[in-house]
C-alpha cells in the first residue's frame, strides 16, 4: 500500500497510526489501573467477608454452647437448690433471646443479598406493635438496670394508627435493631426514649439512648454491612455489624429514610420515617400485638 503513497502521505499515515497506538496504550494503562483498584477492593471485601463469617460463627456457636452447658448444669442441681436453677434459666433465656435475634438478622441479610425479599403490606396497629417489641426487651434491660420511655402522639393512639399500611414484620425488625443498639451501647442504669408520631401518612419513630455515642467520622460508615468502626457501634448485634445495614436496606425498600444524631459520650438518636404504603390490601396484621421474640414463633 505504501508504494502508492507520497512521502508526505506516508508520514501522515504513520503519525495517525502512532497516535492511535498511543491512545490505545493510554486506555490500556487506565484499564489496568482500574483493574488494580477493583482487585484491591475485591481482596478487601474477601478479607472483610471472611472476618464477617468468622464472627457470625462465634455469635451462633457461643450462645449454643452456653445453652447446652447451662442445661446440663440444671440437670445436676439438687432439688434443694432451685434458686440456682432459676438463675441458670434466666441465663438460658438471655442466650436464646440473643441467638434468635442474631439468626433473624442473618437470614434477612441473606434474603437481601439474594434479592428474595419484598414488602408484605398489611394494616398495622402501630401502638400495639411498638409495645410488643419493647416488651420483648424488658428482660435484657432489667439486666442493665435500664428504663425505657415510650411516647406516642395522639394520632398513633387513635383509630388512625389501625389503618396505617406497612410491613409489620419488617417494621418490628427495624425497631428491634434500634432497641438492641440502644441497650448494647448504653451505660448501666441508663434510659432509652422511644417517640412515635404519625402525621399526613408518614410514621416517624425515634430511638434515643444516652450511651457512648458515635463519632462524626464513624457515622459515615455505620450503614455499610462490611465496614467496621473502632467502637463496634455499627453492629447492633456485637460482632458482625448487620443491624444498621439491614435497617437501611429494609427502610429503603419501604421508601423511608433513617437519620442519626450523635456525639461521642452523649448517646445517639436514630430517627426512622416511613410513608404509608399505597398498595391495595384487605387484611390486618393478625399478630401485631404479639411478642417480637415469641417462643412459639417461626424463625425465618
Amino acid at each position: 500500500m505504501s508504494e502508492h503513497l507520497t512521502d508526505d502521505e506516508l508520514i501522515q499515515e504513520l503519525k495517525r497510526r502512532f497516535e492511535l497506538n498511543k491512545k490505545s496504550l493510554k486506555e490500556l494503562k487506565e484499564l489496568n489501573a482500574e483493574l488494580k483498584v477493583v482487585n484491591k477492593k475485591l481482596e478487601e471485601s474477601e478479607a472483610l467477608k471472611t472476618h464477617f463469617i468468622s464472627n457470625i460463627t462465634n455469635e451462633i456457636i457461643n450462645p449454643f454452647t452456653s445453652i447446652i452447658g447451662l442445661s446440663k448444669a440444671i440437670l445436676s442441681v439438687d432439688k434443694e437448690n432451685w434458686k440456682k436453677v432459676i438463675s441458670m434459666v434466666a441465663l438460658i433465656h438471655s442466650e436464646a433471646f440473643n441467638l434468635d435475634f442474631q439468626l433473624r438478622n442473618i437470614f434477612v441479610a441473606a434474603k437481601i443479598e439474594a434479592g428474595e425479599i419484598a414488602p408484605e403490606i398489611l394494616r398495622v396497629d402501630v401502638k400495639s406493635l411498638l409495645e410488643s417489641v419493647i416488651e420483648s426487651f424488658r428482660f435484657e434491660m432489667r439486666k442493665k438496670k435500664m428504663n425505657i420511655q415510650l411516647s406516642i402522639s395522639d394520632e398513633v393512639e387513635g383509630e388512625q394508627a389501625n389503618i396505617f399500611k406497612t410491613d409489620p414484620e419488617k417494621l418490628k425488625l427495624i425497631i428491634a435493631n434500634l432497641l438492641s443498639n440502644a441497650v448494647n451501647f448504653s451505660f448501666e442504669g441508663g434510659a432509652v426514649d422511644v417517640d412515635a408520631t404519625l402525621k399526613e401518612g408518614v410514621l416517624t419513630i425515634a430511638v434515643r439512648d444516652h450511651g457512648i455515642g458515635i463519632s462524626k467520622e464513624n457515622q459515615k460508615i455505620i450503614f455499610d454491612r462490611f465496614k467496621r468502626v473502632d467502637s463496634g457501634i455499627n453492629s447492633l448485634n456485637r460482632g458482625h455489624g448487620l443491624g444498621l445495614s439491614i435497617n437501611k436496606a429494609i427502610i429503603d425498600m419501604l421508601n423511608g429514610a433513617i437519620a442519626i444524631d450523635s456525639e461521642l459520650g452523649k448517646g445517639a438518636c436514630f430517627t426512622v420515617t416511613i410513608p404509608e404504603s399505597h398498595e391495595p390490601i384487605e387484611g390486618f396484621a393478625s399478630d401485631a400485638n404479639e411478642m417480637f421474640f415469641d417462643s412459639e414463633s417461626e424463625v425465618f
